[in-house]
């Protein structure tokens, strides 16, 4: 599985340091997971294992440094986290409670570790965390290193909403706390500064809005070979294929637009978990049921070429997400490669339609509607065109990876200058 947040990371830091900042990307919990080049140091703090073990056994909170060095290893993280977990934050309460408070939780020796190695080794001007369930130790950090802690907000109210009681409302407590200590917040769409200043209580004054961006370059040879087929009828779908992402929601809408364009394929990539694998099963059914099996293609996560090859086949594009979406990166990658796209009308697809030109929006969790928005754009070849184009110079304006890069700087250059 790519992890949507390490992609957009990992793609700042590469164009910061094209700017000229001396940036480190530091992975918690897990080594990064990219489909790009990977900028990440290679050594993990709050390690998955050691966390894990921290919380459910006392033993562990104490053990010998050598000892949570093996335990950090990205190469034992990685052997262990390919295999099934559970990362549902309905069974996380305890343990994501306990993180949030930091030098007061089971996993304050973590805390101490990080903290220890960025005031002896890294020493750095500025720190940002890239969300803040993981800020737990921005009072340690404050206290002890005496330098701005910035905090990007990209996704933590879905997990937070996905708590159980009573873990939810602690946990939020916490989190309002580490949201006063933190000198600044950085989202991607005015929709969602709103939000998680009001979940948050979090003044507007401490927001900067930076832009989300992709590397357009990466893309190049996809435009290319989309200018160069025929068009047709194939829609694509690229995420988790997972009840949260909307997959059985692209199901049902293929379904329903199916006997209207008998051309019409769908090609569906991604990662699919050991939990989703019966739901999976199910939306196969529907579609054999329906006599669509033969229209029907699944590619396994493909990475690097095989991805482009993939998103080179699509004519229109949708990941339909039941959750409310912060980021939307698919979106942005489908604006690079030309490919017009359907959305649901919430999170930041309003503002980001809006702005690029490029898709179009439906009713959220609703099949029908999203099956008359693919048709539209099946039918419209001139409009598609259109709005390819239009898409894609707005991306290189304002959402490559250089303008999320130079926006960022401009953060980081205003709040240094303020410190």
């Amino acid at each position: 599985m790519y992890c949507g947040s390490c992609i957009r990371d990992n793609s700042l830091v590469s164009g910061l340091e094209e700017l000229g900042w001396d940036t480190l990307l530091l992975p918690l919990y897990t080594p990064i997971r990219t489909d790009e080049e990977d900028h990440s140091v290679d050594q993990v703090f709050f390690g998955g294992i050691n966390v894990y073990l921290q919380q459910k056994i006392p033993l562990f909170r104490h053990l010998p440094n050598f000892l949570d060095r093996w335990l950090d290893n990205p190469k034992l993280i990685k052997r262990v986290a390919s295999r099934s977990i559970s990362v549902s934050a309905a069974d996380l309460g305890a343990m994501t409670l306990s993180m949030v408070k930091g030098e007061h939780g089971y996993q304050k020796k973590e805390v101490g570790r990080l903290v220890h190695w960025l005031k002896e080794v890294v020493k750095p001007d500025l720190i940002c965390l890239t969300n803040l369930l993981v800020g737990g130790c921005i009072p340690a950090l404050k206290r002890e290193l005496g330098v701005p802690v910035l905090v990007t907000l990209q996704g933590d109210d879905v997990f937070l909403d996905e708590l159980q009681e009573p873990w939810r409302e602690q946990v939020l407590a916490e989190m309002k706390q580490l949201a006063a200590a933190a000198d600044g917040f950085l989202t991607f769409s005015n929709f969602y500064q709103s939000r998680m200043s009001e979940i948050l209580e979090i003044p507007a004054e401490k927001f900067s809005l930076t832009p989300l961006g992709v590397h357009g370059a990466e893309f190049a040879t996809v435009r290319e070979k989309r200018a160069k087929r025929e068009s047709g009828q194939t829609i694509g779908y690229f995420a988790r294929l997972a009840p949260e992402k909307g997959f059985d929601v692209m199901v049902d809408a293929f379904i329903e637009l199916a006997p209207r364009f008998p051309e019409a394929t769908l090609r569906v990539a991604g990662w699919l978990s050991e939990k989703d694998n019966d739901f999976y099963a199910e939306q196969l059914a529907k579609i054999e049921s329906v006599g669509l099996n033969g229209r029907f293609t699944h590619v396994e996560a493909p990475d690097g070429e095989a991805k482009l090859d993939f998103l080179s086949e699509l004519d229109a594009f949708s990941v339909p997400a039941r959750f409310v979406e912060p980021k939307g990166l698919y979106a942005l990658e489908a604006i690079a490669c030309g490919i017009p796209f359907v959305a649901p009308d919430r999170g930041i697809f309003p503002e980001l339609v809006g702005q690029c030109g490029a898709g179009v929006l439906c009713e959220p969790e609703n099949p029908k509607s999203l099956a008359d928005s693919l048709g539209k754009l099946l039918e419209d070849r001139e409009g598609v065109g259109r709005m390819a184009e239009n898409g894609f110079e707005w991306l290189q304006e304002n959402g490559s990876r250089e303008a999320m890069a130079k926006a960022t700087a401009e953060v980081f250059e205003r709040v240094l200058a303020n410190d």
